[in-house]
């Protein structure tokens, strides 16, 4: 529950089989996800980071921590993970892929590989983890979204449109799962251009972008730099930290200065 004279979030989760709450968090090879493990960590939780390739660089040493291999895109993988895991209390759908490049230069295969991990393999999860949360009728599943929905923005037509589904899909699922005492909640950072994922999403540019676009994206690319207002994988972390353990959280929780600019402009917009 959230206490204002404290202002500090407590664990609002209760089970009768272990006093310790346990997370399970995908994508934590790097950035935002190795940050939401720290803070979950640092709270007192069980963690278990998940990603592809398991490594512990970037992560603390606690022993209330364990890595798993776990591919979001393959159902085998996602059944031996959880399978390892055990029951899961909080669920965050952190692993994701960026492309920053207009429709014209992206090569289909790249659309299909980007849905694949940022739509499919969040419903994958959430579809897993959902029926032992359903049974405890306890649980909490947080989306890690983007704030690029909540504005059109150039060359990233094809990224936005996949954080859109997911926003859709949590708004949606979350009516499914209230009446069972679970609780979806969405993340939505700003621009976080330090981080591993904004890099990536620069590098899956390549040399796709055709000619004729390059002025209009090389003038964005660099109007993306210039922005002084960011995103840490800290304000991240704290965001998501609060739609686990804050039964009042609303639906959408911006993570940023930048991401809590748009949401206001949006809001604003909206009235």
């Amino acid at each position: 529950m959230f206490s204002p004279a404290t202002r500090v979030y407590l664990p609002v989760i209760q089970t009768t089989r272990d006093p310790m709450p346990r997370s399970l968090i995908t994508g934590c090879s790097s950035g935002f996800g190795q940050a939401i493990a720290a803070r979950f960590l640092d709270e007192g939780w069980e963690v278990i980071a998940t990603m592809r390739r398991p490594a512990t660089e970037g992560l603390p040493a606690s022993d209330r921590l364990r890595i798993l291999p776990l591919d979001v895109t393959q159902p085998q993988s996602i059944a031996a993970a959880l399978h390892e895991a055990g029951p899961i209390d909080a669920l965050v759908n952190n692993a994701g892929v960026g492309m920053l490049n207009v429709l014209e230069g992206a090569e289909i295969d790249k659309v299909r590989e980007l849905f694949d991990v940022n739509v499919l393999g969040t419903m994958s999860m959430t579809r897993a983890v959902l029926p032992a949360m359903r049974q405890r009728r306890a649980g909490v599943i947080v989306n890690i979204s983007s704030s690029v929905t909540l504005r059109p923005l150039p060359a990233l037509s094809i990224y936005s449109a996949s954080k859109a589904a997911v926003n859709a899909f949590t708004e949606s699922f979350a009516l499914e799962a209230a009446g069972f005492g679970v609780r979806a909640r969405l993340v939505l950072p700003g621009s976080a251009p330090e981080t591993s994922f904004g890099k990536n999403a620069v590098a899956r540019m390549g040399m796709d972008t055709p000619e004729a676009y390059g002025p209009f994206v090389q003038a964005y690319v660099q109007s993306l730099r210039n922005v002084t207002a960011k995103t840490s994988a800290l304000n991240v972390a704290q965001a998501v930290w609060r739609a686990v353990t804050d039964p009042d959280a609303p639906m959408m929780l911006p993570a940023g200065a930048d991401a809590e600019a748009m949401f206001r402009d949006t809001a604003r917009s909206a009235a």
